[in-house]
């Protein structure tokens, strides 16, 4: 069953379930981010690390640039990696 309100959340579920008296399943499976949508995001991110990284910008500096930490920038790489060899 997909989303019926596919917004990213700033809210984790288990404190909207406790908001709307809900069970913490409840709200996963009413919010979640539809599976499709999350993993074109995931492609997408860490094909905008590789690029920028072929660009020749040290893990410090993708990491500010996507707002994200070296450590996530690594494993960001490391997905793209598996994406090119999957194509």
């Amino acid at each position: 069953m997909a989303a019926r309100n596919p917004v990213r959340r700033t809210k984790t579920a288990r404190e909207l379930a406790e908001q709307y008296g809900a069970s913490t399943r409840t709200i996963q499976r009413l919010i979640a981010e539809p599976r499709e949508d999350f993993e074109a995001r995931a492609r997408a991110k860490a094909l905008r690390a590789a690029e920028l990284r072929a660009s020749g910008l040290t893990y410090a500096r993708i990491a500010e640039e996507l707002g994200i930490s070296i450590g996530s920038v690594s494993a960001l790489l490391r997905a793209a990696r598996v994406h090119a060899q999957a194509s």
